[in-house]
């Protein structure tokens, strides 16, 4: 069932668990994960990359994904992410996103709070609620890493601005990652307290341990996002099914083994995430 952020966010705060985000980029990996997302009776977010929505790529997409929430026996939002602008903003809206993230993270800190805030009230005029993000998360292959997301400003910008939920820079950052990264787990309690438990995003899933992942959950996190290992589930099995020379020709024969191996990436973080058998 095709549902808002707010409401998987919801059930994440109650359950004490995190929502499972994946980024999505054609119908093999929507169909991967909403196959994971029902076989595990779990709540997801399938998300677009703004890319695809300034280079008129999600026109095609969203309706599958539409269409895959609406028929999934699950919660399923979908949800822009990384939106930079309000161009981004207002297709994503138009094609149906029942979630959006507006990324100020790159802006002077008063810039940020304007921007998040216009789509705030842009987006709530719709009835859905929106996610910012404070802390530039990066990529790996950028020479250094931002500051950390402040407490205190954490908790005046989540006033300011009236988001559902933040994304937070406590040493993770977007890639694959050289080395497993140490999250400053203390600072993740600290913000989640310190903004009367708003529900946090850790960008940058692809890679981080599975134990940090746990800590990262118990101390706040209410939404994790994976992207990059996503394409890499895809295309490995790909290239493992092209060298196969018994492959079939047919396009939806062949793709029956990228379709499971992202079915099968998915149920994995979906339990580590806690979040299967709770829709």
């Amino acid at each position: 069932m095709l549902v808002s952020l707010k409401e998987v966010l919801d059930m994440a705060g109650k359950g004490g668990f995190a929502i499972p985000a994946f980024n999505v980029y054609n119908m093999e990996t929507v169909v991967g994960v909403i196959e994971a997302a029902e076989e595990a009776k779990a709540p997801v977010i399938l998300q677009v990359y703004p890319r695809l929505v300034k280079e008129g790529i999600a026109y095609y997409l969203a309706p599958i994904i539409m269409e895959a929430a609406k028929k999934a026996s699950v919660p399923v939002c979908f949800h822009l992410d990384h939106g930079p602008s309000e161009l981004e903003m207002t297709r994503a809206l138009y094609w149906g996103a029942t979630g959006i993230m507006l990324d100020g993270s790159a802006l002077p800190y008063e810039e940020n709070v304007a921007a998040t805030k216009r789509a705030v009230e842009t987006c709530g005029y719709l009835g859905l609620v929106v996610e910012g993000e404070l802390g530039h998360v990066g990529s790996v292959n950028d020479d250094g890493m931002d500051e950390f997301t402040d407490v205190e400003q954490a908790a005046e910008f989540v006033k300011e601005t009236g988001v559902a939920c933040l994304a937070v820079l406590v040493g993770n950052a977007h890639g694959r990652y050289k080395k497993p990264p140490k999250l400053d787990i203390d600072r993740v309690q600290a913000i989640y307290e310190a903004t009367n438990h708003t529900p946090l995003v850790l960008h940058g899933g692809s890679g981080i341990s599975d134990d940090q992942i746990k800590l990262a959950v118990k101390a706040g996190i209410r939404k994790m996002n994976f992207a990059t290992d996503i394409c890499y589930t895809f295309l490995d099995a790909v290239q493992e099914e092209f060298a196969d020379p018994n492959r079939s020709i047919a396009l939806d024969l062949f793709m029956k083994k990228p379709i499971a191996k992202v079915k099968e990436f998915a149920l994995n973080k979906i339990e580590l995430l806690g979040a299967a058998n709770k829709a």
